[in-house]
């Protein structure tokens, strides 16, 4: 583990990266929203604000009741992707619970491409191949290519488990190399 942390690292000092967000104190959040399983007659509820530390903090409480069960944050970008671009990089510090990064290419486009991964409880970097970025509609595999685009309109972090917990989530940093 600690030999990808380092890969990682060096990756990111040689090779030019795209910062998606950085967290701090002085940051706005104000275009970050969320968007709940109530948009379908579910109780989920979660936010996202700065803490002491300047870290962007997405929490909140998953309910299955009325056939809920997800949260999500997601902030709209603009970006054009080098032709290098590989990986999306994420500095989190999560609470052991398994979340999903998510990605649009157009801005009106009603699918995600999305990959999950697992928190331990610590800070971690996580690494996302742009290549394995699959594409989802509403928690279904959709039969398209993966991830192609040389474009990105839109990020997301959604929690949706199939079950009811809360959960907490801090983000440093979102990088793409």
């Amino acid at each position: 583990m600690k030999q990808l942390m380092v890969i990682l690292f060096l990756m990111m000092c040689f090779q030019e990266s795209i910062t998606v967000f950085d967290f701090d104190k002085d940051v706005s959040i104000e275009k970050w929203n969320t968007t709940n399983d109530d948009v379908m007659g579910g109780i989920s509820n979660s936010s996202i604000r700065l803490n002491n530390e300047g870290k962007g903090v997405f929490s909140g409480n998953v309910s299955t009741e009325n056939n809920g069960g997800f949260a999500m944050v997601r902030l709209p970008v603009s970006i054009d992707l080098k032709e290098n671009s590989k990986k999306i990089i994420l500095r989190i510090k999560g609470d052991g619970k398994k979340y999903q990064f998510r990605i649009k290419a157009k801005k009106h486009q009603r699918y995600w491409y999305i990959q999950s991964f697992q928190t331990n409880g610590d800070w971690q970097t996580i690494s996302l191949d742009l290549v394995n970025f699959y594409p989802s509609f509403r928690g279904y595999k959709l039969n398209k290519e993966n991830f192609a685009s040389n474009r990105i309109k839109e990020v997301a972090i959604l929690i949706g488990n199939k079950k009811d917990e809360s959960f907490a989530l801090e983000i440093d940093t979102i990088q793409i190399i």
